[in-house]
C-alpha cells in the first residue's frame, strides 16, 4: 500500500480532508490530512496533500513509551487510542509532523489509512473522493509502484523511509 500524489493536480479543493473527517467521523481540531502551500502567491506555487505515510521504520513506534502505536502486517501504522497517555514524544520523532492532539493532555489522533475501509476491501477515502485524482492509494505495493512509474512519481525518501510517491514536488 502506498499513497501516490500527483501534485500538478491538486487543486486545494479540500475534497480529501472532507472525505477523511467524513467516513472517518474526525473531531474538529484534527486534521488527518492537510494541504500544505509551497510558493503561495509565486510562480511554480504548489498544493502538497500531506498525512501519515506509513512508514517502512516509523519514527513515531520507535519512541512511543507505551507501545500505543502498531505497525500492522499490511505497512498500515495505527494508534491503540487505550494506551496512548498523550506524552506527545510521537510528534517530536515524526519528520512530517503527522500526529495531532486536539488539546493538552489528548491522545494522539493520525491517519488510519482507512483500515476499515482497507479490511473491507475499499480504498482510503481521500483518493477515493479525490476530484482530480491527485491522489491515488494503492491496494498493493506493485499497484501502486505501478503508478508511480506511469505519472513519473518518486518515492518519498527520508529515514524512516515513508511509504509514499510524489510527481511534481520533492519532500
Amino acid at each position: 500500500m502506498r499513497f501516490v500524489i500527483d501534485v500538478g493536480k491538486c487543486i486545494d479543493c479540500g475534497g480529501c480532508w472532507v472525505a477523511c473527517k467524513d467516513i472517518n467521523d474526525v473531531e474538529t481540531g484534527i486534521e488527518r490530512i492537510r494541504i500544505v502551500t509551497l510558493n503561495e502567491g509565486k510562480t511554480g506555487e504548489k498544493s502538497v496533500p500531506i498525512q501519515c505515510f506509513h512508514c517502512d521504520h516509523p519514527a513515531c513506534m520507535l519512541v512511543c513509551p507505551q507501545e500505543a502505536i502498531t505497525k500492522r502486517d499490511d505497512g498500515i501504522v495505527l494508534v491503540n487510542q487505550d494506551k496512548c497517555v498523550g506524552c506527545r514524544y510521537c510528534l517530536w520523532a515524526c519528520p512530517y509532523g503527522t500526529p495531532q492532539f486536539k488539546k493538552m493532555g489528548s491522545v494522539m489522533e493520525k491517519c488510519t489509512y482507512c483500515v476499515e475501509r482497507i479490511d473491507s476491501g475499499l480504498r482510503p477515502a481521500c483518493g477515493g473522493f479525490c476530484a482530480t485524482k491527485a491522489i491515488f492509494v494503492g491496494k498493493s505495493a506493485s499497484e501502486a509502484d505501478a503508478k508511480a512509474s506511469s505519472i513519473g512519481a518518486a518515492r518519498v525518501k527520508g529515514p524512516t523511509n515513508p511509504d509514499a510517491a510524489y510527481k511534481g514536488v520533492t519532500l
